[in-house]
């Protein structure tokens, strides 16, 4: 087994794992997480997480991009997954960086591809549709479900612009609160 450490490699400017064999660079990225705001009229769609982090808490059908799938294809599957929905995408709500933990999070909005179905996938021990008002606001996962939420509340029946990203009060919070939580 190849042994790699700690370098700045030549030409580059950061530290690097290196191969001491070969000199391979183990380049280390941010994982892409997608997901969606899957909403039935003024109802968002949420997933009782049944896995940690964040066990018990309140989340949206998103997870890790697998390779070979676009991000509208993971973020479809899932939903799929996670919250049995079958759904139908309309575009990119939000672009989230939180480079503490090594994550951009691509949100998408979203609807149900029919009348709304949806259950339990074994990652969610409970699956909801909530009106705004009913969301278990102290309940919510992670930073990034209420950003997604309330980018998701102020292009409520409006055509989708830019997307969000990190709101700026909140970005220095993110970066040190998702990786406790």
């Amino acid at each position: 087994m190849p042994e790699f450490v700690r370098q700045i490699p030549q030409g580059d400017n950061r530290e690097r794992l290196v191969c001491t064999t070969c000199g391979h660079i183990d380049y280390e990225n941010p994982k892409i997480v997608v997901g969606s705001v899957v909403s039935d009229g003024a109802r968002v769609l949420m997933c009782r997480r049944a896995i940690g982090p964040r066990l018990g808490y309140w989340t949206l059908p998103a997870g890790f991009l697998e390779m070979g799938e676009t991000a509208e294809q993971g973020a479809s599957r899932e939903a799929w997954e996670e919250a049995g929905a079958l759904i139908v995408l309309e575009g990119l709500l939000g672009v989230f960086s939180i480079p503490r933990i090594g994550q951009v999070q691509l949100i998408f909005r979203a609807g149900f591809a029919g009348p709304p179905a949806f259950a339990a996938g074994p990652e969610s021990a409970e699956v909801r549709l909530f009106g705004w008002h009913d969301i278990p606001w102290q309940a919510i996962a992670f930073h990034s479900v209420h950003w997604s939420l309330r980018a998701w509340k102020q292009a409520a029946g409006r055509p989708l612009g830019a997307p969000a990203g990190n709101p700026g009060l909140d970005a220095d919070l993110a970066d040190t609160m998702e990786a406790t939580l």
